[in-house]
C-alpha cells in the first residue's frame, strides 16, 4: 500500500483543538508546552484564515479552553461534549460546511480524545495530521503508545512547524513573513525525545 503524501492546502484544511481546558493543567505532562504550540497554530490560522474548531470536554466541570489561547475569532466554533471523540454532530456539520478534507489535530489526551477523534475522522475519509508537539497525556507511556497507534491507523504524525511550512508551500506566499515569525523560535521541547 502506498504511503499517504499528506499534502495540505489552506482552502481544505481545518485545525481541531481538542479539550485544552483549565482543569487539566495540573495533570497533563508538558501542558505549558502544548499550550504554546496551540498558541502558535491559532495565530497562524488567524493569519492564513484557516478555520479552527474546538471542543471542551464537560466544560461545566472541567472549565473552558485555557485563557492563554485566543479563542476570540473562533468562539462560535467551540462546542461542549461528553463523548471522548470530537466527532459530534456540530463538528461534523462544520467540517461539511467548510468543505474540509484535511484536519490538523492538537490537544489532549493523546490516548483518549485525540485517538478516538482520529479514528472517527479516518473512518469518514478525512486525512488526519496529528501534531506530535501539540498533543499530550498524563503519562509519557500513554502518549508514546498512542502516537504509535495513531500512525498505524493511518494518521500522519507531524509537527507544528512542518505543518505551517506545508500550508505556506512557497516563500512567495503572501503570509510567509508573518508565519515565519511564529516559527523563528523553535517549538518548546515537550519531552518526546529522551534526554541523552
Amino acid at each position: 500500500m502506498a504511503a499517504k503524501l499528506g499534502r495540505l492546502a489552506v482552502n481544505n484544511t481545518a485545525f481541531l483543538l481538542c479539550d485544552i481546558q483549565e482543569k487539566f493543567r495540573p495533570s497533563i505532562r508538558y501542558f505549558p508546552e502544548i499550550i504554546k504550540v496551540a498558541q502558535r497554530m491559532v495565530a497562524a490560522a488567524n493569519i492564513m484564515k484557516i478555520p479552527i474548531i474546538a471542543t471542551e470536554q464537560y466544560p461545566k466541570g472541567l472549565g473552558n479552553t485555557v485563557e492563554e489561547i485566543d479563542t476570540s475569532f473562533f468562539k462560535e466554533r467551540i462546542f461542549p461534549k461528553t463523548k471522548f471523540s470530537m466527532v459530534i454532530p456540530e463538528v461534523e456539520e462544520q467540517l461539511r460546511q467548510l468543505n474540509i478534507e484535511n484536519v490538523v489535530l492538537m490537544g489532549i489526551e493523546t490516548q483518549v480524545c485525540v485517538l478516538q477523534t482520529t479514528m472517527d475522522l479516518l473512518e469518514k475519509n478525512y486525512t488526519v495530521h496529528v501534531l506530535a508537539d501539540g498533543v499530550s497525556s498524563r503519562t509519557m507511556v500513554e502518549r508514546m503508545f498512542a502516537l504509535e497507534r495513531l500512525r498505524e491507523m493511518g494518521a500522519i504524525i507531524t509537527t507544528s512547524e512542518c505543518t505551517l511550512f506545508m500550508l505556506l508551500g512557497d516563500a512567495k506566499h503572501p503570509n510567509f513573513r508573518e508565519v515565519q515569525a511564529l516559527v523563528k523560535t523553535a517549538a518548546p521541547d515537550s519531552g518526546l525525545l529522551s534526554k541523552c
